[in-house]
C-alpha cells in the first residue's frame, strides 16, 4: 500500500466537529498529527479518534509517521498551514518514495463566510482593550459617517466603478456592523445584535416576496411591486403615504420622493404657489418643487440632474483656475 499524508483542510468559520463524511472516515481509521490544540482537535478527540500536538518543525515526524503506519493526517490550523504544504511538497518532490500527499477538504467556508470575520473583528475593537475611538462612539456620533460613507458608495456607482464601489460597500458594511455591537451595550431590553438585524432582514424579504418563498402568483414587475408595497403597508400600518418617507435626504431627493409616494396613491395636490407677498426663499421653494414635479412629469430624476450639471460645473472651475505658482527656488 503507498504510503500517504493527508492534509486535512478546514474552515475555521464553521462549527468544530462540522466534516465531510469522508474526512471523518480519514480521521478515525489513521493516525491524525496537529499543530496546536483547538476546538476541532477536541471534537476529533471526542469523537474517538487518536490525536498528537507536535511541537516544533513537523515534517519529520509527519516522516516518521507515515513510515510506522502508511497513511497519517495532518490536521492543519485556521490559516491551513501553507509553509507546512510547501515544505513536504519539495522533500516529498525530491524524496518520491518517501509518501505521496493528498490534499483534502473537510469543510468548505459557505457563502458569507467572511462575514463572520468583519462581525469576529468589530467585536474586538469595541470591546475591552479593542480601540477607544470606536469604544466611545454612539448611534448619534456615527450618523454622519453613515451617511458620508453612504454617499461615497453612490459617487463610485455614478462613475461606474465597480472596484471602489466593492471598498466603499466595506465601509457602508463597517458602519452596520459597528452599530449592531454598540447596540450591544445598550441597557436591558432595548440592546440588540447583528443577527437581530440580519434576522429582521431575512424574515422582511421572505414576507414580501411571496413569489418567490410561497409560491404566490404574480405576473408583471408592475404586479410584483404592487404585491409588495400592499405588504408593506399591511406591516408597517402606517395612516399616511408619507409615513416612512426619510425626512433627513437631500430637499431635492426628497420633494420627488413625496409626489412619488402620493402619485402612486392616486393623489392629485397641485404643487404650492408662493404669492406676491411671499419672502424670496419661500418664492424660490415653490418654483424648486415646480421644477421637481415637472422632471417626474417628463420621467426625470432631478437629483441625479442637478448632480450632473453640478459636476460638470466643477469641471468647467478647475479648467478656469489659474495654474498654481511653482514654489519658491530652494523651498522644501
Amino acid at each position: 500500500m503507498t504510503a500517504r499524508i493527508v492534509l486535512l483542510v478546514t474552515s475555521p468559520r464553521l462549527p468544530a466537529g462540522l466534516l465531510t463524511s469522508a474526512a471523518w472516515d480519514v480521521v478515525r481509521q489513521h493516525p491524525v498529527l496537529t499543530g496546536a490544540d483547538s476546538e476541532l482537535v477536541t471534537a476529533v478527540r471526542q469523537a474517538g479518534a487518536e490525536v498528537t500536538v507536535v511541537e516544533g518543525p513537523a515534517t519529520q515526524p509527519l516522516l516518521d509517521a507515515v513510515a510506522a503506519h502508511g497513511t497519517v493526517v495532518w490536521l492543519a490550523g485556521p490559516a491551513g498551514d501553507e509553509a507546512l504544504a510547501r515544505e513536504l511538497g519539495l522533500r516529498l518532490a525530491r524524496q518520491p518514495g518517501l509518501a505521496e500527499m493528498e490534499l483534502m477538504y473537510g469543510s468548505w467556508d459557505p457563502p458569507g463566510a467572511r462575514l463572520l470575520d468583519a462581525v469576529a473583528v468589530l467585536d474586538r475593537l469595541a470591546s475591552p482593550g479593542g480601540d477607544p475611538w470606536k469604544r466611545a462612539q454612539t448611534h448619534r456620533s456615527l450618523a454622519g459617517y453613515l451617511l458620508e460613507e453612504s454617499y461615497e458608495a453612490y459617487d463610485a456607482i455614478s462613475a461606474d466603478d465597480t472596484d471602489a464601489l466593492r471598498e466603499e460597500l466595506g465601509d457602508v458594511l463597517l458602519q452596520v456592523v459597528l452599530h449592531a455591537r454598540l447596540a450591544e451595550e445598550l441597557p436591558e431590553g432595548e440592546r440588540w445584535t447583528i443577527d437581530d438585524v440580519a434576522g429582521g432582514l431575512v424574515d422582511k424579504m421572505i414576507r414580501r416576496n411571496p413569489h418567490v418563498f410561497a409560491g404566490a402568483e404574480v405576473g408583471t414587475l408592475e404586479e410584483i411591486t404592487e404585491n409588495w408595497e400592499r405588504i408593506k403597508r399591511a406591516e408597517k400600518a402606517r395612516h399616511s403615504v408619507l409615513d416612512g418617507v426619510a425626512l433627513s435626504q437631500p430637499a431635492l431627493s426628497l420633494a420627488a420622493q413625496i409626489l412619488d409616494r402620493a402619485a402612486r396613491r392616486g393623489i392629485e395636490v397641485p404643487p404650492p404657489s408662493a404669492g406676491t407677498d411671499a419672502d424670496a426663499e419661500a418664492r424660490l421653494g415653490a418654483d424648486l418643487l415646480a421644477t421637481v414635479a415637472a422632471a417626474r412629469e417628463a420621467g426625470l430624476d432631478p437629483e441625479a440632474a442637478l448632480r450632473r450639471a453640478a459636476l460638470t460645473q466643477a469641471e468647467t472651475i478647475r479648467a478656469a483656475e489659474p495654474e498654481p505658482e511653482p514654489p519658491p527656488a530652494g523651498s522644501r
